[in-house]
């Protein structure tokens, strides 16, 4: 027996259609909550007109065979429910009503600048592809966010229909008679409150992979681990890379694909985590699995964290399955985790953003604030003059300070959103007036983000180096080859490349003095001589001052001759010692010292021919036996 409710019945269903407060149209009241929560967010002063309903969109097939006036009677929408099948997404009687058309003043959410040609807007179109594909990726009103099943089940032909009818309703809301956009732009005081609080580098963290970017090689369109992430087959992985990369991300968007397929993820930071919570999590694992068929997925942050005894909690878990391990770390899987688990997972290598993807980054969280992207270019920009303020928007922000962002962030897009969110804030909080730029008067309540803000919120170059990590042997490895190469430029490169990321001078100074004998030795013997006193110099005075006194000493170091015949020689030394067989050879007699009467009467001494007192060179063994006429400097093995 089925019940009838209002929605089987178009009489029923008048009956219980209540109005909207704010807008004065009429709905059903199961749906006036989600309605009145999308009204107020489109009118947030409410007094906003009321508007006639919007025409109900139809699919193709349907539009031939059930075409309605552009303004339906309340009984003719009643009825269009009643007859709509169920298609598991948004009806579309539900979408006339849930989605009204925009007043003249009310602000869209999200408010992203459109781009029209002639307009600073149209350069993010034409010469920043990917902060236009970034801006593109979020819905220009709520019926586009409403109905996205309804769009894709249109077909392809569909689609471009309605990227021309979406187009012309975006000008249509955002243009003026006059050519000028009359959507409200977020005022000041609203992008304050939208980045205080949460860091814009989580707010922003993206939930799907679609929108994950800068990692192609890692999580790509054709990549194993796309697809096994697709198919909610998610193995045990190492994620490794630099700060600001994307590990964290890339676990949030594993963890939210999860759970629209039932699958526990749990979060742990090895930071501040201890054996007995990894042991509670693979416990409930153990009985999640058990009882309810369910699988378990653990993300470690800093992984490498963790000792070594910590870290073989994981091995008999991950080995049987009860749990998927997804580790992050900053520092070399090989050195920081054991063998053992390493086995067990695989290591994706994330590698640092490029300055393109973090443009992205950078556009994607302008553009849901609602900033203006200024063309500094453009010796008189449209927005510098007008009387409609309120239109305009509030906070803009050079082009060229968003690319500066992005070149001093190094491939770390935490870095570079919080660095736009501290040049932001600055800046409302200074309040300062545009002033005068290229002969233009800017309206006093508007706020500009400069390329000097954005700089001075970084103080200094974000430089990526890591005193006890692996960045730190990259970089000694790069001048020492360098010094070797007889590239002064380049081992000069280097060079500052560890002082200004806080090198100990003292470690550098050490490893030129080693320098100085294992490859240019003989070649030049003063060589030593200067990095000796390049040591001690720095030694003496210290840093910032010693560093022309090291920058000295690698030059020189790089145009100096090099020999590494010493070096090579001792290196035959120590493979004939360790590969050589039973015992080593005695000392020779005549080559031992015979300080007692004992050891003379044993043979010690006996037979040694002292040099200084022969004229000539004298003939004399000085190897043990077994090892007669061997040269190290011409062959490696004894």
């Amino acid at each position: 027996m089925e019940v009838s409710g209002p929605e089987d019945d178009p009489f029923l269903a008048q009956l219980h259609r209540v109005q909207c407060p704010v807008c004065q149209q009429t709905m059903p009241a199961a749906h006036i909550n989600s309605h009145l929560d999308r009204c107020l967010l489109l009118h947030p002063a409410g007094h906003a007109e009321p508007a006639p309903p919007r025409a109900k969109r139809r699919r193709p097939s349907e539009s031939s065979a059930l075409k309605q006036p552009a303004t339906p009677t309340a009984a003719e929408s009643s009825e269009g429910e009643a007859e709509e099948p169920d298609d598991g997404g948004e009806t579309e009687s539900r979408e006339s009503y849930d989605a009204p058309p925009t007043p003249s003043g009310a602000r869209l959410i999200p408010d992203f600048p459109v781009a029209r040609p002639g307009s600073p807007g149209g350069k993010g179109a034409g010469q920043r592809p990917a902060a236009a594909a970034a801006g593109s990726a979020s819905p220009r009103s709520w019926d586009e966010a409403e109905a996205p099943e309804e769009e894709e089940a249109a077909g392809d032909a569909d689609c471009e229909d309605d990227a021309g009818r979406w187009d012309a309703d975006a000008a249509a809301a955002f243009e003026a008679p006059g050519g000028r956009p009359h959507a409200r732009a977020p005022a000041a005081e609203e992008v304050r409150q939208l980045l205080e609080g949460k860091p814009l580098a989580d707010t922003m963290r993206p939930d799907a992979l679609q929108d994950f970017v800068g990692q192609g090689r890692a999580v790509g369109p054709e990549t194993l681990l796309r697809s096994l992430l697709e198919a909610n087959e998610v193995p045990s992985i190492i994620l490794w890379g630099p700060p600001g990369c994307g590990k964290t991300t890339l676990a949030h968007i594993i963890a939210n694909n999860s759970k629209k397929h039932s699958v526990r993820f749990v979060t742990l930071s090895a930071t501040s985590a201890k054996t007995t919570d990894v042991r509670d999590v693979i416990k409930q694992a153990q009985n999640e699995k058990r009882f309810f068929k369910r699988k378990t997925i653990l993300f470690i942050d800093e992984i490498h964290r963790f000792n070594k005894s910590q870290q073989d909690t994981f091995l008999p878990h991950v080995e049987c399955g009860t749990i998927t391990l997804i580790g992050a770390t900053t520092e070399n899987p090989s050195f920081q985790v054991n063998a053992a688990l390493l086995s067990r997972c695989r290591v994706i290598v994330l590698e640092k953003l490029p300055v393109e993807a973090v443009v992205t980054v950078l556009m994607r969280a302008i553009n849901s604030l609602g900033i203006h992207v200024l063309d500094s270019s453009r010796p008189a920009d449209p927005l510098s003059h007008g009387s409609n303020s309120g239109s305009e928007p509030s906070v803009l922000i050079e082009d060229k300070a968003v690319d500066t962002l992005a070149c001093l962030s190094d491939g770390d897009a935490r870095a570079g959103l919080n660095g736009l969110q501290l040049a932001v804030l600055a800046r409302l909080s200074a309040r300062k007036a545009f002033g005068k730029k290229s002969g233009q008067s800017y309206p006093p309540s508007r706020v500009l983000v400069t390329e000097g803000d954005v700089k001075e919120g970084l103080q200094r170059s974000h430089i990526l180096y890591d005193r006890a990590g692996e960045e730190h042997y990259n970089c000694i490895s790069a001048l020492h080859k360098s010094m070797r190469g007889s590239d002064p430029s380049a081992s000069l490169y280097w060079l500052g490349r560890m002082l200004e990321g806080g090198e100990d001078p003292l470690y550098v100074a050490r490893r030129l003095v080693r320098f100085a004998s294992e490859d240019v030795g003989l070649a030049d013997p003063s060589a030593l001589t200067q990095a000796v006193a390049a040591y001690q110099g720095c030694h003496f005075i210290g840093m910032p001052e010693c560093e022309v006194l090291l920058a000295q000493c690698v030059v020189y170091l790089a145009r100096a001759p090099k020999s590494v015949e010493v070096y090579s020689a001792y290196s035959n030394v120590k493979a004939c010692l360790r590969s050589h067989q039973g015992p080593l050879p005695p000392v020779p007699l005549h080559l031992r010292n015979a300080p007692t009467r004992l050891m003379k009467d044993l043979g010690y001494g006996q037979g040694y021919k002292y040099n200084p007192v022969h004229s000539e060179p004298v003939d004399q063994d000085y190897l043990p036996e077994e090892l007669r006429g061997v040269d190290f400097f011409k062959q490696r093995r004894c």
